[in-house]
């Protein structure tokens, strides 16, 4: 039923600014919570999958941040750049020390967006500082 819902909103919808941004929460609301099958409707439908939202987040980052193992998944598997930062030079591999989020760091990891903070800070600096440099290291020697 969702995904009925989603097809009437992407191509019976008048394309005013009001309509895309209500689309475009919904996207992000999808990642933000988990929903795998309307963000699978969304990508399957072209919708642009490293769109930003006004904070400067990917649906990525969302999914990431609040935990949603199976949305980051989906979204890597269509093609999400891993390796884009918001506006404070923080990649999503960044939000999963921040949340101690192990398993989607995991998968992070191996995206290979190794590259420095904006602040000169690598991830494992990044990780000294939310101190969670034991967590960072066992999973780098986990996935070598």
């Amino acid at each position: 039923m969702k995904s009925l819902y989603l097809i009437l909103a992407l191509f019976i919808l008048p394309f005013s600014a009001s309509a895309n941004q209500q689309l475009t929460d919904y996207f992000f609301t999808a990642a933000k919570i988990g929903e795998t099958e309307i963000l699978t409707e969304f990508l399957n439908h072209g919708f642009p999958i490293d769109l930003r939202n006004h904070q400067s987040y990917t649906a990525l980052m969302m999914a990431t941040y609040h935990g949603n193992k199976n949305a980051v998944e989906i979204l890597l598997q269509h093609g999400a750049n891993a390796c884009l930062k918001d506006k404070r030079g923080h990649t999503a591999m960044m939000g999963a020390i921040v949340k101690a989020e192990w398993s989607i760091a995991k998968r992070l990891y191996k995206e290979d967006c190794k590259q420095a903070h904006s602040t000169g800070k690598t991830l494992e600096k990044f990780a000294e500082v939310f101190g969670q440099t034991e967590k960072l290291n066992a999973l780098i020697h986990a996935t070598k």
